[in-house]
């Protein structure tokens, strides 16, 4: 098979976003928030969990917990209590107390926009300074979780399975502007159509310009 050129692969992936977009036009982040903290600790509990089951809790997590403050000195077991059913409890609370405190010794008590700072936060890896970069700062940013994973893959848009060499794939073929429109529309197309065990290849807008389809 002949290698496909970098100018036939940025082409392809400008369809993909074009197709999608029609798909999901109202694609944007699923979690519940209304600031950037508020994003920061529900993508924290969106860890091995799904944003539907952090959406459960979420409202009444956030009218007990009102600011940063209130988790950064709060009692970390009766919080651990609280996010029970997003599994993970204990060291998420302690993430999410760690983190709070933080901000506020470090940062003023502003969540950070950049994402080395975002790193320096107590249970944040790349994953989660990401979403808070595009979705709370509109910040370019690639969030590749595994419906990225496994979607760029299928595509043929990168040969590795290491969220950061993926990263780093992305952004060579990607214009900037559309990294954190590509997460979005990736994360539903994952959820709806190409989905992990049984994807409906016959049901894609992609399948034609998809390697792996089954079509």
């Amino acid at each position: 098979m002949k290698k496909e050129s970098i100018k036939s692969i940025k082409d392809r992936m400008k369809e993909v976003i074009f197709r999608l977009k029609l798909d999901y036009p109202e694609a944007k982040c699923s979690l519940t928030y209304s600031d950037a903290h508020q994003l920061l600790v529900a993508t924290i509990l969106s860890a091995q969990c799904t944003d539907k089951r952090v959406n459960m809790i979420a409202p009444k997590l956030f009218k007990k917990y009102r600011s940063i403050r209130s988790f950064a000195y709060c009692d970390v077991n009766e919080l651990s209590k609280d996010i029970r059913s997003t599994g993970y409890h204990n060291q998420k609370a302690k993430s999410i107390q760690g983190s709070s405190l933080m901000i506020l010794e470090n940062f003023k008590g502003q969540v950070p926009c950049n994402v080395d700072d975002l790193l320096s936060l107590p249970g944040v890896g790349r994953k989660t300074a990401n979403c808070v970069l595009g979705t709370a700062f509109s910040v370019p940013a690639l969030v590749v979780d595994t419906h990225m994973i496994r979607i760029m893959n299928l595509l043929k848009f990168t040969y590795n399975r290491d969220p950061v060499k993926i990263e780093s794939d992305l952004m060579k073929i990607t214009n900037e502007k559309f990294w954190v429109l590509l997460t979005h529309l990736i994360i539903e197309h994952g959820r709806n159509v190409c989905i992990a065990r049984r994807p409906q290849c016959d049901k894609c807008s992609l399948n034609d310009i998809c390697p792996s389809s089954f079509n």
